[in-house]
């Protein structure tokens, strides 16, 4: 068998509860992002552009339209004979069968697929991430240092590193510990959950780790394993842009950039491109009464209200007299006649009704889940409906086709959560 120097194996299949409503039908690497992308599209496309031809997307949780997206992987050219890219769920042999129960275990769980392109290297990734990342340049570090494993990481700052995994390293990179989310943090080398390992050394320490732990994990398991083991493990220090969108404040703010005058991270780089899989709309059309104000405003969009300093997916009607502020506005969704919106963010295929004010009122903090909506913005999840001639505050959580009757005087106060008919 012809061995591949480098393979990639893409983490998807994590529920991403942090994002609320917005992953309560959808995979978190699968949720719309910048308009037309979907966020493992990042990933992937960081892989092409690094000439990975090989790359296994582990999926578990709603997998479906994240399937969908990714195909046969025509966008990023990963539709090969030998290699390409492949949907790797968890399945079922001879009588046994259970779901990924941690990010080592799934990779434990696909060897055969791996030892099947004999690679010499593994590039493990997160599929919720967005960045641009030439993974060959990480890799020409790993062969220099004669690693058995290269772990991505980037500078935080300090008073932040007690929420991530830090590497704490020696003058020439090598790590020599490593702690997860320290109190009292030695450096600010946050991991990017981004690692190359060397295969042969991996896959001794999964199947090692797997008869101890059934729950593997690189961060609690695997890291430590080889640091016991006195393996050359190094630090490869990125200096790019980088965002774990994990919570909705993080995902709207990594939005909002994107609209900025000049934003950090540019989508417009012809050189290292980010693909995607959309469908083929129609230009998108700006009626003589709209108005449109440093904002990103997909294919197939009809303006006829106004719209500042937000994002808009494929194929959002906005209609007339409509007012958007600091929003994002996903696939497929429709903004009737009066309606105003700010700092609301709205899932795919949801239909505003007329005359509809959302985002008003005090900034009262979720009820229900005080740790997910706390910073003013409002979301609602896909395929919602919300009738004609409702207030709906800060901080609210809705989803599913809900009726003028659930809402007290017409309204819902900042804070509450309001579920409809799925």
């Amino acid at each position: 068998m012809r061995k591949k120097e480098m393979i990639a194996m893409l983490l998807a299949g994590g529920q991403g509860s942090r994002l609320g409503v917005l992953t309560e039908q959808i995979a978190k690497p699968a949720v719309m992002f910048g308009g037309k992308y979907r966020i493992i599209d990042f990933p992937l496309s960081n892989c092409v552009n690094s000439g990975i031809d090989t790359v296994g997307v582990l999926t578990q949780y709603e997998p479906l339209l994240l399937t969908k997206h990714i195909g046969i992987g025509i966008p990023w050219d990963l539709d090969l004979t030998r290699g390409g890219v492949t949907v790797l769920s968890p399945y079922v042999t001879g009588n046994q069968g259970e779901w990924y129960s941690g990010t080592a275990n799934a990779i434990y769980r696909n060897l055969r697929y791996i030892d099947s392109h004999n690679p010499e290297h593994v590039l493990i990734l997160s599929g919720d991430h967005v960045y641009k990342m030439d993974y060959n340049e990480m890799l020409t570090y790993h062969k220099q240092k004669g690693a058995a494993l290269t772990i991505a990481v980037i500078e935080v700052p300090m008073e932040e590193a007690n929420q991530f995994g830090i590497m704490n390293t020696d003058s020439t990179g090598r790590v020599v510990e490593f702690e997860e989310k320290p109190k009292n943090p030695k450096s600010n080398l946050a991991s990017m959950g981004i690692y190359i390992f060397d295969w042969a050394k991996l896959r001794t320490a999964l199947i090692d780790d797997n008869s101890i732990h059934s729950n593997s994990d690189f961060g609690k398991h695997i890291i430590p394993y080889f640091l016991d083991k006195h393996e050359d493990v190094f630090a490869y220090t990125f200096k790019g842009y980088w965002r774990d969108i994990g919570t909705i404040q993080a995902f709207w703010e990594a939005n909002m950039d994107l609209a900025s005058i000049l934003p950090e991270f540019n989508l417009y780089d012809s050189i290292t491109p980010i693909y995607t899989n959309s469908d083929n709309y129609a230009p998108q059309y700006i009626a003589n009464r709209g108005n449109v104000s440093q904002s990103m405003v997909s294919k197939g969009c009809e303006i006829e209200g106004t719209v500042y300093n937000s994002i808009l997916s494929p194929n959002v009607k906005v209609e007339k007299g409509v007012v958007i502020r600091d929003s994002i506005i996903m696939e497929n969704c429709i903004i009737r006649e009066g309606s105003i919106l700010n700092k609301v963010i709205i899932s795919e295929d949801t239909a505003i009704g007329s005359h509809v004010k959302i985002g008003q009122g005090d900034d009262t903090i979720s009820e229900t889940k005080p740790h997910v909506y706390n910073t003013g913005i409002t979301v609602i999840g896909s395929s919602t409906i919300i009738p004609d001639n409702v207030i709906i505050g800060k901080n609210c959580d809705i989803a599913g086709e809900t009726r003028f009757e659930q809402y007290p005087d017409g309204r819902l106060e900042s804070g509450k959560s309001l579920k409809g008919e799925v």
